[in-house]
């Protein structure tokens, strides 16, 4: 069976344009999504995923790393997948290639592997931040042990779907206004993603 190499698309809404992601005379898999839903979830990703068990594909081309998943968590156990099936993946804006003559990239499998750790971090800077907002809570006499409705969190914050997707195309290089309109945010809201983000660097 002859593989071939194929796209993976994804933006966030029906009329955004895909022109900056498209390579011509490659299948394409175009999901037109929210970038909060995982992978495995999507319809057209998984379309690809079943050509990809069939051994129909060798290689998936993306704009950039961050269409592949809906968080690091997601995005690095998809390339994982991939890369376990023979299937070298290929992202233009990070100039990543997952496996080279047929061999896993060990410089991939680095990056792969920073990107783990980040997302133990941030997991761990959100928990630690969330037992500060506790905390002063109690110091403020707010939190209720026993019921009782806590002040927001930032991990509540970031796991709002339209937060979500705001962060998103604020990391894919989108401006304030552009994010807030994909996102169906207010700019402020925008703009507090983008502070909230710049504080967890």
């Amino acid at each position: 069976m002859m593989k071939q190499t194929v796209q993976y698309i994804r933006v966030s809404s029906v009329g955004q344009k895909t022109d900056r992601q498209i390579e011509e005379g490659i299948k394409a898999y175009e999901d037109k999504i929210s970038g909060s839903v995982a992978f495995k979830d999507r319809p057209e990703a998984q379309k690809l995923w079943k050509d990809i068990e069939s051994g129909k594909v060798d290689e998936v081309i993306v704009h950039s790393i961050d269409r592949l998943g809906r968080n690091t968590l997601d995005i690095m156990q998809t390339i994982q997948a991939m890369t376990a099936k023979g299937v070298n993946v290929i992202s233009r804006k990070e100039g990543l290639h997952t496996l080279v003559d047929g061999k896993e990239n060990p410089v991939a499998k680095m990056i792969i592997g920073i990107m783990a750790t980040l997302a133990e971090f941030e997991s761990a800077r959100i928990r630690e931040r969330r037992q500060e907002g506790i905390a002063k809570a109690k110091e403020r006499g707010a939190y209720k042990e026993n019921g009782g409705r806590l002040p927001e969190t930032i991990e509540e914050f970031f796991n709002k779907k339209e937060i979500d997707i705001c962060r998103k195309e604020l990391m894919a290089g989108e401006s304030l206004r552009r994010a807030a309109k994909l996102a169906e945010v207010s700019l402020g809201t925008a703009q507090k993603v983008a502070r909230l983000m710049q504080d967890a660097v």
